[in-house]
């Protein structure tokens, strides 16, 4: 029988009562491996007050003690990092060595919150006016919630949580149904490194735990990652109800490749940053831009690379690609690449049919690389994400044509150039109408102490995730001023203060 999770809500293991379940498979094999419960409206409001209460106890707790929890969770996760990293492969499909750094990134993001300290810090103007002085503190916002999506269960939940506590909030974690057991980990994880019962809730759920979020007053502010539909969806309900909100949504990544670029230095970043994760991936490179030419060269030399992916289980240490995450995400997938077909463009390389052949996994989620040539951007597969393993390319005659196609798109989230050239990759990086720009990097997701965030229908919101961004997005301030006069002057005051003294 497949395991059935539980809920972790009050620093304990909790059984779902609603009576609802969504499979969890091994997406390499196929089989479910567990039931995740989805929780109830009533289980979503036992969560929030279990957070409420600790918010009461977490944010009076000094601003060192809640670095030193975070210095032990770090600790924690470093040494737990390589099972987390098994875990979460084999629940998500990704591959091993590409599991652990989604737990690394993650791990990153709480190496930059035990330094809360300092970004906690306000500001300080002496003697604005006589005798009086003028200061800020940056104070936590409440009970705050994150809605994750499947394609990183450890990274994304800590990108919110991580950054959230530290600066005083409790946390809800609703994570993905497709592979909830990494995160409901982390939950163990950070009760053991001191945080109190409660600080970190971790609840599986549908849209029945998501409306709840959305809509109790008790919650301050919303973090999701994931498709724009829902992101969008999620913004508007969440500050409809006065919340704050960092809604993170899809995406469409170019790469534009001059004529001048190390080609080699290219095909290897797209194999990477196209078919890594099985392109699962909102940073994955899905767009390549050949300009003057060089697109030709680059099918070349990418077909026989494409062609030749070693595509397997997770966990076998020779794949270089896993399955998709579900059948049904696999059939979305191969929807999109019979209608690149039906519209005309040219498929190089055909994964569809792909099949694993190893004893025990031919009923897993499969799906091979594909490569397309001569795609234009009237093309629907061209405007949407297809969130696979799947790279169309453009070609173009000038750097002018190629950087308007991702400022055209509907999507901004991630983009880069590979060039020798210093001045187009400067023109490229200041004109580019995207959030994260890559230079001869194909796939730039920011560092910790930086910010993550896409623009146009990649992003809701005003704040980025992480780095200080995050910090600003779950604190609010408080500005005081203070007048300590040497003695007690008799009369009232009926105008503004001004500087005039």
């Amino acid at each position: 029988m497949a395991l059935e999770l539980n809920h972790f809500i009050g620093g304990k293991m909790v059984k779902g009562g609603s009576g609802r379940f969504s499979d969890v498979y091994n997406p390499s094999t196929g089989e479910v491996s567990a039931r995740a419960p989805l929780a109830s409206k009533a289980e979503m409001e036992a969560a929030i007050a279990s957070s409420e209460a600790a918010f009461q106890i977490w944010s009076n707790t000094s601003v060192v003690k809640r670095s030193r929890v975070m210095f032990k969770f770090l600790e924690l996760l470093t040494k737990h990092r390589d099972q987390l990293g098994e875990l979460l492969a084999m629940e998500h499909g990704k591959i091993l060595s590409d599991a652990i750094g989604d737990v690394q990134r993650g791990i990153d993001v709480v190496e930059f919150a035990c330094g809360i300290p300092h970004f906690m810090k306000g500001e300080f103007s002496n003697n604005v006016s006589s005798n009086i002085d003028m200061y800020s503190m940056r104070k936590p916002l409440g009970v705050c919630a994150g809605i994750t999506p499947f394609n990183f269960p450890a990274m994304v939940p800590m990108w919110m949580f991580a950054v959230s506590i530290a600066c005083g909030n409790s946390f809800i974690l609703k994570p993905s149904e497709k592979d909830p057991s990494v995160p409901l980990r982390l939950g163990e994880l950070m009760l053991e490194a001191g945080a109190p019962d409660g600080v970190l809730n971790v609840v599986n759920g549908d849209k029945e735990a998501v409306d709840t979020i959305l809509n109790d007053p008790r919650i301050q502010a919303v973090s999701f990652v994931g498709s724009t539909p829902i992101a969008r969806y999620i913004y508007a309900t969440a500050t409809a109800n006065g919340k704050r909100c960092q809604a993170m949504g899809g995406a469409k990544n170019h790469m534009i490749i001059m004529p001048d670029a190390d080609l080699d230095q290219v095909t290897d970043a797209l194999i990477g940053s196209a078919y890594g994760s099985a392109g699962e991936r909102c940073m994955a490179i899905s767009v390549a831009i050949g300009v003057g030419g060089v697109g030709e060269e680059v099918i070349k030399m990418l077909k026989p690379r494409v062609e030749a992916l070693t595509i397997g289980p997770s966990l076998d240490t020779e794949s270089e690609m896993g399955p998709l995450v579900t059948s049904e995400h696999r059939d979305r997938v191969r929807g999109y690449v019979d209608m690149g077909v039906e519209e005309g463009a040219d498929l190089v390389v055909d994964g569809r049919d792909f099949t694993c052949n190893k004893q025990g996994y031919e009923g897993g989620y499969y799906f091979g690389g594909c490569l397309f040539d001569k795609v234009t951007a009237e093309m629907t597969s061209y405007k949407e994400e297809i969130f696979g393993p799947v790279l169309q390319m453009i070609h173009t005659d000038s750097f002018d044509e190629a950087i308007a196609l991702p400022n055209n798109h509907q999507f901004g989230n991630g983009t880069s150039i590979f060039t020798r050239d210093g001045d187009a990759a400067r023109q490229f990086a200041d004109q580019v109408e995207v959030g994260m720009v890559g230079i001869n990097v194909p796939i730039p997701v920011p560092l910790a102490f930086h910010t993550f965030g896409g623009w146009k229908e990649s992003a809701f919101g005003d704040i980025n995730q992480h780095g200080e961004a995050g910090v600003r997005f779950y604190t609010k301030v408080k500005t005081v001023t203070s007048r300590w006069p040497k003695g007690i002057r008799a009369g009232a005051e009926f105008v503004i203060p001004t500087l005039n003294d």
